[in-house]
């Protein structure tokens, strides 16, 4: 994408997503009927895939997370892991990585116990052994995607 509006617009709303078409429009110097038509466009495409909210994982009863890598147990086992682990609601990501693991999973708990049980699903679910890193603080996530602006 080399469309500099465009650009404008998706660094605009990844700092703020939810900004108002005016000050969008303010911001790059469209009307806010131009704006919304580029809004709708971008999110047609799929460059804007939603909007969400940043929840306080704390403020709602989750406040300790894990990266858990899984590893087949037999290499020869079909590489369906994310799809037998969709059903786990603690794990928010689910990662194809480079290296030993085949995955890198991220997930959110309430307590050692429930990250404690949340690992045995997982290794009886995909049938995986299981390497997990408990997070201790997390200085930022959550940032926005800003687009690079094209050389020229």
């Amino acid at each position: 994408m080399d469309d500099p509006v465009d650009l404008a617009i998706l660094a605009a709303i990844s700092q703020d997503g939810r900004a108002t078409l005016a000050q969008l429009s303010e911001t790059v110097g469209l009307s806010v009927s131009a704006v919304q038509a580029r809004l709708r466009r971008l999110e047609s495409r799929g460059v804007i895939s939603g909007y969400r909210p940043v929840i306080d994982a704390e403020a709602v009863g989750k406040p300790l997370a894990a990266f858990i890598e899984i590893t087949p147990l037999d290499p020869a086992q079909p590489d369906n892991a994310p799809e037998l682990l969709e059903h786990l609601d603690a794990i928010e990501a689910c990662h194809s990585i480079a290296g030993d693991a085949s995955y890198m999973l991220f997930a959110r708990v309430a307590s050692p116990r429930h990250l404690e049980q949340l690992v045995r699903d997982i290794r009886l679910a995909a049938n995986v052994s299981t390497r997990t890193t408990v997070v201790l603080q997390t200085f930022y996530e959550h940032r926005p995607v800003v687009p690079a602006l094209a050389d020229r």
